[in-house]
């Protein structure tokens, strides 16, 4: 399945209407694939456990939590491979974002996993000895530095260099990356906290998780719409929809956190924030119909209802 999305999921003349260089999805990120599907392996090792002997781990560990982290980190580190390509990074630059990206994640998993099984929380280690509270207090450091990491490296795509090369797809990816670092500023929320509980009924970690799934969706819509038939302008249209309705529906579930109620009850903020995702949702499926695979798709249903 990646060697299919590689091959034919570049961005180049044909998709934009322009002479634009051929740059493939998870071109040259091989190591840093390898340590996203390594996050599955581990999340894999979790389930099972889970499923014969359960989550928690006496005091404080739980390996549910280090299931939904590895999985979580894999996606996240598999998505960052799938766009690295586009941010018109040296040689030099890429090396050193890439490797150091991968250590962190590779202490992450272990930290989180090792721990959980322990039973040990690797976050808020309490009343634990030394080794475990030395291991939490470099897993907040080395959080830190992948906050850092990432800045570094979302600031690339706001270069004119990066926009001159791809500039439909560089829009939807400035859009998850204003999603992503609202995210890490919920992570960094959580931990000032001492946990992802606000006043009564908040939790962070729905601002926390919605927001890094922008990485997947909002550069997905700005990617197709280089495959329809649509007009320049028409296919800005839609990604900017995406990407604002999406960040207006984080910033209104930010908000409700922040007050301290729970994002599934029926008031004025948990609307507007549904609102908002399904109209984001709406432009993604506009977008996905009006490529030739949603138009065959369209047809073959219309097909089939006529014929029922």
């Amino acid at each position: 399945m990646m060697s299919h999305v590689m091959s034919h999921g570049a961005i180049g003349s044909q998709a934009v209407g322009s002479a634009k260089p051929s740059v493939k999805f998870f071109e040259g990120e091989k190591w840093l694939v390898l340590t996203g599907l390594l996050g599955f392996l581990l999340a894999g090792i979790c389930a099972v456990w889970v499923m014969l002997y359960g989550g928690p781990v006496a005091p404080g560990g739980n390996v549910s939590s280090a299931f939904s982290f590895n999985a979580a980190l894999g996606i996240f580190l598999l998505s960052t491979a799938a766009i690295t390509p586009f941010s018109a990074l040296g040689g030099k630059g890429r090396a050193f974002f890439r490797w150091s990206f991968i250590v962190i994640a590779l202490y992450s998993y272990l930290a989180e996993t090792v721990q959980n099984f322990r039973g040990v929380n690797p976050r808020f280690v309490k009343g634990g000895i030394p080794f475990d509270v030395t291991v939490g207090s470099i897993f907040a450091f080395v959080a830190l530095l992948l906050v850092l990491c990432y800045l570094f490296f979302a600031i690339q795509y706001f270069r004119r260099k990066a926009y001159r090369l791809h500039p439909e797809l560089l829009v939807g990816i400035r859009y998850a990356m204003i999603a992503v670092l609202l995210s890490f500023a919920a992570g960094i929320w959580m931990s000032a906290n001492g946990g992802r509980i606000v006043g009564l009924h908040g939790n962070i970690i729905w601002l926390h998780g919605l927001g890094f799934h922008a990485l997947q969706a909002v550069p997905a819509v700005a990617w197709l719409a280089g495959y329809t038939s649509c007009t320049e302008r028409t296919r800005s249209r839609f990604i900017h929809a995406t990407g604002i309705t999406y960040l207006a529906g984080l910033t209104a579930i930010g908000w409700q956190t922040y007050l301290g109620q729970n994002i599934l009850e029926w008031s004025v903020l948990p609307l507007v924030a549904c609102g908002c995702f399904l109209i984001s949702f709406a432009s993604g499926v506009l977008v996905l119909c009006k490529t030739a695979f949603g138009l065959h798709l369209f047809n073959q249903i219309s097909k089939r209802s006529q014929t029922a």
